[in-house]
């Protein structure tokens, strides 16, 4: 059986993915902040789900997670970087700087730090499989969310350097980008409002975490040989960042 981690699983699509692995037959390990959210999802998955709760900027207590658990789940075959978020939605002149810092720290030293404490195990064991979870913003800015649009596009930086450093192991590298996914991403870009965050998928489907999950999963399952080395996720009325077609 073999095992993931799956960084920012206390909702969303990080929650998802761990439920669509779970049910695939895989051990699932999630981390997040929230011990009581893992601890319900862990509940929900049962006996193949352990919970880390620990914060992804906090590289101790990433390390110290990891060395507590059990000797038959310390050898990780995927490695999900979920974890990342959105805060504001202002010009870059007019920003807050610890929302930029939360960003930056988050979802793009986190990612650094977890690819930094797993992925040297996998070059030695000659196998695993990184996801990193980049979004549609990191192809090319968008108004008011600079900041946000620059730390994921450095994740498909790092994904790429990374797949490029891994080149002549049997190691997968993986960047998904979704497009407009309808979870609690915007209620917390928005600071808990709830109305602006509904605005944002107004007049159109937007994709599930469900959705993302299936395409983490199918990544997942390719034949070794086959690296699906990036995918864009996209609502069908949306073209890209930017270009969206709303009814009504």
């Amino acid at each position: 059986m073999k095992t993931i981690i799956i960084t920012g699983a206390t909702s969303g699509i990080g929650a998802a993915t761990a439920r669509r692995f779970s049910q695939a037959g895989y051990r699932v390990i999630i981390t997040g902040r929230s011990m009581s959210r893992l601890t319900a999802l862990q509940k929900e998955l049962g006996a193949t789900c352990k919970a880390l709760p620990f914060d992804v900027r906090d590289a101790e207590a990433a390390g110290r997670a990891l060395k507590s658990l059990p000797a038959d789940w310390q050898e990780i075959d995927i490695l999900v970087n979920n974890a990342g978020l959105a805060l504001g939605l202002e010009p870059e002149y007019e920003g807050s700087l610890q929302d930029w810092e939360t960003m930056i720290d988050t979802n793009i030293k986190g990612l650094l730090i977890m690819t930094r404490l797993i992925v040297p195990k996998m070059v030695a064991r000659g196998e695993g499989h990184i996801i990193n979870i980049g979004s549609v913003a990191g192809d090319t800015a968008y108004r008011n969310g600079a900041v946000y649009c620059a730390t994921k596009a450095a994740v498909q930086s790092l994904t790429d350097g990374l797949r490029i450093d891994l080149v002549e192991t049997p190691i997968r590298v993986s960047l998904l980008k979704p497009g407009l996914v309808e979870t609690n991403f915007s209620q917390t870009r928005f600071h808990g409002d709830q109305q602006r965050a509904a605005n944002v998928y107004k007049g159109i489907t937007p994709l599930t975490a469900d959705d993302i999950a299936d395409a983490a999963l199918y990544c997942a399952q390719a034949p070794a040989h086959v690296q699906i080395a990036e995918m864009l996720v996209l609502a069908t009325n949306q073209a890209n960042g930017y270009t969206i077609h709303r009814e009504g």
